[in-house]
């Protein structure tokens, strides 16, 4: 037996005496959910380990990093750019994947105004946990519908769908730190006192046992962005609202990406508000640009929501993502995750007999045979209407908002009506469902379709030709594609169902060169993950996290070595 294989035996043993032998998985079925991204992303690794409390993720950290491995930390593996998984096997050591899944533990401090999550804490369960306080988390609906991690969000600068809160962003956070000599150490600032030495602190904070006088109240700190409300209505700015490689919002944990192995977070919670939702259809895009300009600028209150669908994503999402419809609808967001894995799971059973798509097309064979699920009023504004926005509003803004759009549409293209309180639920959840459609259209179409191109832009403030116009050379390279996103933020996601025989990444570059005309930033809120390139501020934040290029090596298409070398080292030039 070589010496590298017996270094691993002997750490996969030590892997095994920190967490069981059930949380250590090494075979490729089993690790298939984990290395393999929701949309994209897959490699080989070493080992995927499911710490059970802090304590053990910190032994497992240790353990990898004095082993010379990367380390890649995962959640909830929900992410959209392949951010949180292996991509490929062009690495110079190899992978330990540390998934957090069983480290759900959630915290409210203060009342409930402010709360405290573990790193498998997920946006649905805090969600859950804050309802009977009245209160809210940073993202709803969503995110949460599949399961999205609260730590994931700060990660990488998750926006989400509501316009007052902007990314989420945090400048308290408890995380363990790889320096220039390779050493990991624990970093305390979330201001908690819990001690001094890592164990005590990590064993303390998931126990809870820590007094209302141990949390530090410090006003220079912020646990939410607090200047969004305000950056979001300058509406004649030449710069886009929000997007990943801001600045002004890296900070230690926010924007991270998986340099850093995260322990807990602590952000601010919202008061949860009684809404309205109102439904606009237009066929000119000017008019939904009159009611973006209007609603940011003229109101005393902003908006809570202002979604925006193609006629086009509408459809494909009405078709293609109606199981992920009627699962939230009857059964809640928290058995989505348990679906995925489920599936995830026939799927690499199906895929070891050759056989790919199997669990895509009985569930669209299935979904065909069940009536319609989308309200007649919305069916009837698609049958009108090209372009869709659905407007969530605050009780006490009803009449204002109403009166608003009643007089503008007397005098412009379109039309609006106010939802039931069924008609918005599924107005939102459609919208939602829209984001898993193009991938289940790719799996059930192998035979006319190459691959997606899926973008995430931030448009500037100021655009207001902001509808896509695609020249003929890249159009006719597509089957079709869908146009969606937070449009009072300027946010839109864009995917590229890329015909046959042609080649995505030529696609996506030759869209990288349009955008970059437009004055784009991408990618708005997700991870650079695989797909994008880390612009140079976001290249500089990654090295200052992770000198040594231990953790999530590759990330926005940076080196993938050690050190972040631009070739692999010799076996001995990283050991330790």
């Amino acid at each position: 037996m070589s010496a590298t294989n017996t270094g691993n035996e002997t750490l996969l043993k030590s892997f095994r005496d920190i967490v069981g032998d059930r949380h250590v998985l090494t075979g490729a079925r089993e690790t298939r959910r984990f290395r393999k991204g929701y949309r994209f992303g897959d490699g080989n690794v070493l080992a995927v380990v499911r710490p059970g409390t802090l304590v053990e993720q910190w032994r497992v950290a240790q353990a990898a990093v004095r082993a010379g491995k990367i380390i890649i930390m995962q959640a909830a593996n929900t992410g959209l750019t392949g951010g949180s998984t292996p991509d490929g096997d062009a690495y110079d050591r190899e992978i330990v994947l540390i998934s957090t899944r069983r480290l759900s533990g959630v915290q409210l401090v203060d009342e409930g105004r402010q709360a405290i999550c573990l790193p498998g804490a997920t946006l649905d369960s805090l969600e859950k946990m804050l309802k009977p306080l009245g209160r809210e988390p940073h993202s709803v609906i969503g995110s949460s519908c599949i399961g999205a991690s609260v730590l994931g969000g700060v990660c990488n600068n998750s926006g989400g769908a509501l316009v007052r809160r902007g990314p989420a962003f945090t400048q308290l956070a408890l995380y363990g730190q790889v320096g220039e000599d390779g050493v990991l150490r624990l970093v305390n600032h979330l201001g908690v006192q819990l001690g001094n030495e890592p164990e005590e602190i990590l064993d303390r904070l998931e126990k809870g046992r820590y007094a209302p006088a141990d949390v530090i109240h410090d006003e220079r700190l912020a646990a939410s962005d607090h200047n969004y409300g305000r950056h979001v209505r300058d509406v004649d700015a030449d710069t886009p609202a929000r997007f990943n490689a801001d600045p002004g919002r890296l900070f230690e944990a926010s924007g991270s990406a998986g340099k850093l192995v995260l322990f807990a977070v602590r952000l601010d919670t919202f008061p949860a508000e009684q809404s309205q939702v109102f439904y606009i259809g237009a066929n000119d895009t000017a008019s939904l640009t009159g009611v973006r300009r209007y609603m940011l600028t003229v109101p005393e209150q902003l908006p809570i929501a202002g979604e925006y669908i193609h006629r086009d994503a509408f459809d494909i999402g009405e078709t293609y993502g109606k199981d992920v419809f009627l699962l939230i609808d009857r059964l809640g967001t928290e058995y989505v995750p348990k679906a995925f894995a489920l599936k995830s799971r026939i799927d690499a059973f199906f895929e070891g007999l050759g056989l790919r798509g199997v669990t895509d097309t009985i569930l669209q064979a299935a979904m065909s045979l069940l009536p319609g699920h989308l309200p007649r009023r919305i069916k009837e504004f698609r049958a009108h209407y090209d372009h869709h926005l659905l407007v969530r509003v605050s009780a006490d803004s009803v009449e204002e908002t109403r009166a608003f759009l009643k007089s503008f549409f007397e005098a412009n293209d379109g039309d609006f009506f106010e939802c039931d309180a069924e008609e918005g639920r599924k107005a939102f959840l459609h919208r939602f469902a829209v984001a898993s459609a193009a991938i289940r259209y790719r799996d059930t179409h192998r035979g006319s379709v190459e691959d997606i191109v899926a973008l995430d832009i931030a448009l500037r403030r100021n655009d207001t030709d902001w509808f896509e116009r695609l020249p003929a050379d890249i159009g006719g390279k597509l089957v079709n594609k869908l146009y969606y996103g937070h449009f009072f933020c300027h946010v839109f996601h864009q995917d590229y169902i890329v015909r046959k025989g042609h080649d995505p990444i030529a696609i996506e570059h030759a869209m990288w060169r349009i955008l970059d005309d437009r004055g784009a930033e991408y990618p708005a809120e997700h991870n650079v993950g695989h797909l994008y390139h880390a612009k140079p501020t976001l290249k500089k934040f990654y090295r200052n996290l992770d000198p040594c290029n231990v953790l999530n090596p590759g990330i926005g298409n940076t080196s993938k070595f050690y050190c972040w070398a631009e070739a692999p080292q010799t076996p001995d030039a990283h050991s330790k």
